[in-house]
C-alpha cells in the first residue's frame, strides 16, 4: 500500500482506547470457537495464553505500523505461537462486528461513569441547596433581575436538569448494551458460532440480532453524543452563571483558587479559567455530535470505513464530558456565595413588583392585568407607597386602591423580598417550606441512584472478572 495511504487509512494510534475491550473479546470468542468444537483444545489453550501474555505488556508491545489495534494484536500472536495457532484468532469474526463489539463496551463502560460522576454531581447541588433554603438571591429572566427567590431554589432547578440528564443516560446504556458479536463482515458465518454464549459472557442484555445491522449501525454512538450534549449544555448553563456571578459586577460568589488563575501581567486578576473551559468544551462535544451525524448520514449498508472516524469523536467528547463535570462538582463543592450581597441585590430595582400586583389583586380584588397597569405605573416613578398607588390607581380605574381595602402594611410587606418568597409555596416554588420538601424528597431519589450506579459499576467488574476467569479455566 502507498506510504500514505497506509498513513491515512490507519486507526492504529488512536486504538488505545478499545485495547482493554479487545483483548476481551478476544478471550470470548476463543473460548466460544473452543467449546463449539471450531477449534482444537491446543489451538485454544495456545491462544488464550498469547492473549495474557500481550494483555500484560499492553497496549505499548504493538507494531504501531499495523492497520488497526485488531490486525496489531493477530499479528503479535501469529508472531509469538505461529500462524498455524494465531491465525485461527480470527475463525468466525470480521474486524466489523469486533469493533462494533468494542465500541459498545467502551460507551458501556463511559455510561457508567458518566452515571457516578452526575450522581455525585447532583448530591453536592442537593448538599448546597440545604445549606442555603433561606438565602435570598434575584432571579432573572433576560439577564434582568425580575423576582426574588433562593439560592436553594436555584440550585434545585439545575438539580432538576441533571436528574434528566441522569435518565437519558441509563436509557442509552441500554439501547448500547447490545452485541453485534458473530455477525462477521455483514452476512454471518458459516462456522456454527454461539452468539448467545458471547453477548452473555461480554455482560450483554442481548444481541443486535440482524447481522447487517449489528456491523453498520451507529445509531447508539450518535444518542450517546446527543446525550453528552445535553449534559454538557445543562452544565455550561451552571458554569456561565458562576462566571457571572464572580464578576465585580455582580459579586455574587467568589470561585475557589483551586480552580482559578491570575493573569500573566494583571496582578489583581481572578480569571474562571476552568469554568470557561468547560463552557467551551461544550461546543467541542456539540461538534463531536455534528460530525458524527454527518459521517453516518447516507452511508450505504453495510459497513464503511467511514465509520472508523465515529471513533475518535467519541473518545474525545467523552472525556471532555467526564472532566467538566469533575470541574464543575469541584467548583460547587469550594465556591462562597456572598449572601449579604445577594440580599441587598434582592431587594433593588422594584423586584417585588410581581408581589405588590398580586397583592393588589388579593386585597382589591381587581384584575390581575389592571393591577400590572398600576404597579407598573409605579415602577415607573419611583414611588413605592399607598399614597402614589392610590394617585395611579384613581387616574386608571377612579378609585383609590385603599378605598378598595389595600393597606399600607400591605403595600409594605409585598415590597420585602422574603416576604415575597415565603408566598410562593406552590408545589415547586421557593418558599423555604416547599424547599425543604423538594430538598428531602430528591435526598431519597439521589440516594436510590447513587445506589443502582453502584450496583452497575460492580455488574461490569463481574463481567471482567468472569471473562478473565474464563480465560484462564
Amino acid at each position: 500500500m502507498d506510504e500514505l495511504a497506509q498513513r491515512f487509512t490507519s486507526s492504529i494510534l488512536t486504538d488505545e482506547w478499545l485495547f482493554k475491550y479487545d483483548i476481551m473479546v478476544d478471550f470470548v470468542h476463543v473460548v466460544m470457537l473452543k467449546r463449539q468444537g471450531i477449534i482444537p483444545n491446543d489451538a485454544a489453550k495456545a491462544l488464550l495464553n498469547g492473549l495474557r501474555t500481550i494483555q500484560t505488556k499492553g497496549f505499548d508491545s504493538l507494531n504501531k505500523d499495523a492497520e488497526d489495534v485488531h490486525i496489531a494484536i493477530e499479528s503479535a500472536l501469529i508472531d509469538m505461537i505461529g500462524e498455524e495457532c494465531g491465525g485461527m484468532l480470527h475463525v468466525g469474526r470480521s474486524r466489523n462486528d469486533e469493533v462494533a463489539t468494542c465500541i459498545r463496551m467502551v460507551i458501556r463502560e463511559q455510561l457508567v461513569q458518566l452515571m457516578i460522576k452526575t450522581v455525585h454531581l447532583k448530591e453536592i447541588l442537593l448538599d448546597r441547596a440545604s445549606e442555603n433554603i433561606e438565602t435570598l438571591i434575584p432571579g432573572f429572566t433576560h439577564l434582568q433581575r425580575a423576582q426574588p427567590t433562593t439560592l436553594a431554589h436555584h440550585l434545585l432547578a439545575h438539580y432538576d436538569a441533571l436528574g434528566r440528564d441522569l435518565t437519558r443516560l441509563y436509557n442509552c446504556f441500554s439501547l448500547t448494551n447490545a452485541c453485534p458479536l458473530g455477525a462477521a463482515a455483514f452476512a454471518s458465518t458459516g462456522f456454527p458460532l454461539d452468539r448467545d454464549f458471547a453477548a452473555i459472557m461480554l455482560g450483554f442484555e442481548g444481541l443486535v440480532e440482524n447481522s447487517m445491522d449489528a456491523v453498520s449501525t451507529r445509531d447508539y454512538a450518535i444518542e450517546f453524543l446527543a446525550v453528552l450534549s445535553n449534559l454538557m449544555i445543562n452544565i455550561s448553563r451552571l458554569a456561565e452563571e458562576f462566571i457571572l456571578w464572580s464578576t465585580s459586577e455582580f459579586g455574587y460568589v467568589e470561585i475557589s483558587d483551586a480552580y482559578t488563575s491570575t493573569s500573566s501581567i494583571m496582578p489583581q486578576k481572578k480569571n474562571p479559567d476552568t469554568l470557561e473551559l468547560v463552557r467551551a468544551k461544550t461546543g467541542s462535544v456539540i461538534g463531536a455530535l455534528t460530525s458524527v451525524l454527518a459521517i453516518c448520514k447516507a452511508l450505504p449498508y453495510s459497513y464503511n470505513l467511514d465509520l472508523q472516524e465515529v471513533t475518535i469523536h467519541l473518545k474525545t467528547a467523552t472525556k471532555n464530558t467526564i472532566d467538566s463535570i469533575a470541574i464543575t462538582t469541584g467548583v460547587l463543592a469550594s465556591i462562597k456565595f456572598n449572601a449579604d450581597r445577594l440580599k441587598v441585590e434582592s431587594s433593588a430595582t422594584f423586584i417585588t413588583a410581581t408581589e405588590l400586583a398580586d397583592t393588589i389583586v388579593r386585597k382589591a380584588k381587581m384584575p390581575f392585568r389592571t393591577a400590572h397597569a398600576i404597579v407598573g405605573e409605579l415602577a415607573r416613578n419611583g414611588n413605592f407607597d399607598l399614597k402614589t398607588l392610590d394617585g395611579v390607581s384613581k387616574e386608571r380605574i377612579g378609585k383609590t386602591l385603599s378605598s378598595l381595602g389595600l393597606t399600607q402594611e400591605d403595600v409594605t410587606s409585598a415590597l420585602d423580598a422574603y416576604t415575597s418568597v415565603k408566598h410562593r409555596n406552590v408545589k415547586g416554588g421557593p418558599s423555604p417550606e416547599e424547599t425543604s420538601r423538594m430538598i428531602n424528597s430528591r435526598r431519597a431519589e439521589v440516594n436510590k441512584e447513587n445506589n443502582e450506579v453502584c450496583e452497575l459499576f460492580e455488574r461490569l467488574n463481574k463481567v471482567y472478572g468472569n471473562i478473565k476467569n474464563l480465560a484462564e479455566d
